[in-house]
C-alpha cells in the first residue's frame, strides 16, 4: 500500500513539474538558507579560534581598572602599573616563561616622502616570546638597547610593504614624530587577527624609548604573561592575583583594579558569540520553511480539488478513507523531502562558495544538515496532514457529482 501511494505521488509530480518545483520552492530556500548560514557561522567560529591562538600561546594579560576596555581613570581603581611590576612578577611568581608590556598608540611612521599610519607597542625582548613572533630579518633589541632607551625598533610586515616596498629597511632611520628610529629587524608576517585586524600593522619598541620619547611617563596600562605549561595557568592567575593585590595595597574587602584574563577567557567569550549569531540567523533563516510548509499545504488542497472526481471514484468502489489520507500524506511528504535534498545540496554549494570568497575554514556540520533535512520533512507531514484528512473525509456521491 505504501509504494502504491509513493508511486502514485510520483506521477501526480511528475504530471505537474512545474507547478510542484514552485511548490518545494520554499523549502528549498529554507533549507539551503540554513544551511549556508550554519557553515559561515562555523568557518567564522573557527576563524576566530585560529586567529587568537595566533596572539600567543598560555598567555595572561593583566590590565589596569576594573573593565577589560576603555581608558584608566585617575583614581585608585585604575592605578597604572610601574617597571617594578614587571619584575615582581618575573622572579615572585612559578611557571612563567615571560613578563613584557604592551602598551601602545598610533603613530605616524615616515620615510623618505612616504608616511603610513600605524601602531606603536614598548616592550622587551620577552614580547616576541609571549605573541609568537619569528624575525624575517634582522635582530632583537640588546641589553644595551633595552636599559637605555636607545632609539631602535622592529617593523611588522605591512608597515615594511607600505614604506620601504622593494627597500631593505635594516638599518634604516625611520622618523617618528620628532626623532627618527633605527630599523634593527623585521617580523615575519602573521596576517589578520579576529575580526579582521592586521597583525603585521606594528611596530615595536624598547619600553624605555616608547616611554621617554613616546609616552612622555613611565606608567604602564597592560602586561602580558607566559605561562610555561597550561596546567599552571589557574594557579598563576591565583598567585599573580594575590601578588597584584599586595602589591597594590588593596584591602581584603575592597575589589581588584586590576583584571587578569587569559586566552581561554577571549576564546570562550568570542566563540559563544559567534556561534550564538550562527544560530540566530539559522533560525531567521528557518522562518522561509514555515513559509513552503505553507505553500505545500495549499498546493495540496487545490490537488485535492482538482481531483474531487477521482478521490470519489476510489471511495466508491471501495477504497478505504486511511489509504486515501495516506496517498496525499505521502505526496506531500515526498515534495517536501525533494525539496529538503534539493535544499541541502544547494545550500552546501552556497555555503563552499561563500567561505572560499571569505577566506573561511569550510566546514561540514552534519548535525545542522539532518535537523533541516528531518525538519523539511515533518514540514510534509504537518502541513499535508489538513489537505490530506479533508481528501480521506469526502462523500463518494457528493465527490462523484463534482464538477
Amino acid at each position: 500500500m505504501l509504494i502504491n501511494a509513493f508511486l502514485i505521488a510520483i506521477k501526480e509530480i511528475r504530471r505537474n513539474i512545474l507547478r510542484s518545483i514552485l511548490t518545494i520552492l520554499g523549502i528549498v530556500i529554507g533549507v539551503a538558507s540554513v544551511i549556508a548560514m550554519v557553515m559561515i557561522g562555523d568557518g567564522t567560529t573557527e576563524n576566530v579560534k585560529k586567529n587568537i591562538q595566533k596572539l600567543g600561546t598560555n598567555m595572561l594579560t593583566i590590565r589596569v581598572g576594573q573593565e577589560r576596555r576603555g581608558p584608566p581613570r585617575s583614581d585608585n581603581t585604575a592605578r597604572y602599573f610601574k617597571d617594578d611590576d614587571l619584575e615582581s612578577l618575573r622572579y615572585e611568581i612559578e611557571n612563567i616563561s615571560g613578563v613584557a608590556t604592551e602598551d601602545d598608540t598610533n603613530i605616524n611612521a615616515i620615510y623618505g616622502n612616504k608616511s603610513h599610519a600605524t601602531e606603536i607597542v614598548g616592550t622587551n625582548n620577552d614580547f616576541f616570546l609571549i605573541k609568537n613572533w619569528e624575525l624575517e630579518s634582522g635582530r632583537l633589541f640588546d641589553e644595551d638597547e633595552l636599559e637605555s632607551g636607545k632609539t631602535v625598533c622592529i617593523l611588522g610586515a605591512t608597515v615594511v610593504k607600505q614604506i620601504f616596498e622593494d627597500i631593505n629597511p635594516i638599518g634604516e632611520k625611520l622618523r617618528l614624530k620628532s626623532f627618527s628610529c633605527t630599523v634593527i629587524g623585521v617580523l615575519k608576517g602573521k596576517g589578520a587577527a579576529a575580526f579582521g585586524r592586521d597583525q603585521d600593522e606594528i611596530i615595536v619598541a624598547p619600553l624605555r624609548m616608547y616611554q621617554r620619547k613616546i609616552k612622555g611617563n613611565k606608567d604602564i596600562r597592560t602586561i602580558i604573561v607566559s605561562i610555561n605549561e597550561s596546567k599552571n595557568i589557574k594557579k598563576a592567575k591565583t598567585d599573580i592575583s594575590a601578588l597584584m593585590r599586595e602589591r597594590r595595597a588593596i584591602g581584603i574587602d575592597e575589589e581588584d583594579n586590576f583584571n587578569i584574563r587569559d586566552m581561554e577567557d577571549l576564546l570562550s567569550t568570542m566563540t559563544s558569540t559567534t556561534k550564538t549569531l550562527t544560530y540566530l540567523l539559522g533560525s531567521i533563516a528557518a522562518i522561509s520553511l514555515l513559509v513552503g510548509g505553507i505553500g505545500i499545504m495549499n498546493i495540496m488542497l487545490v490537488s485535492v480539488t482538482e481531483r474531487t472526481r477521482e478521490i470519489g471514484t476510489r471511495l466508491a468502489i471501495g477504497a478505504m478513507e486511511k489509504e486515501v489520507l495516506l496517498q496525499f500524506l505521502v505526496e506531500a511528504i515526498v515534495l517536501s523531502t525533494l525539496g529538503g535534498i534539493i535544499g541541502i545540496l544547494l545550500g552546501l554549494s552556497i555555503g563552499y562558495t561563500s567561505v572560499n570568497i571569505m577566506q573561511l575554514p569550510f566546514i561540514i556540520n552534519q548535525q545542522i544538515i539532518v535537523i533541516a533535512f528531518v525538519f523539511s520533512t515533518l514540514i510534509g507531514v504537518i502541513f499535508g496532514y489538513f489537505p490530506a484528512r479533508k481528501a480521506a473525509r469526502l462523500n463518494p456521491i457528493d465527490a462523484l457529482r463534482y464538477e
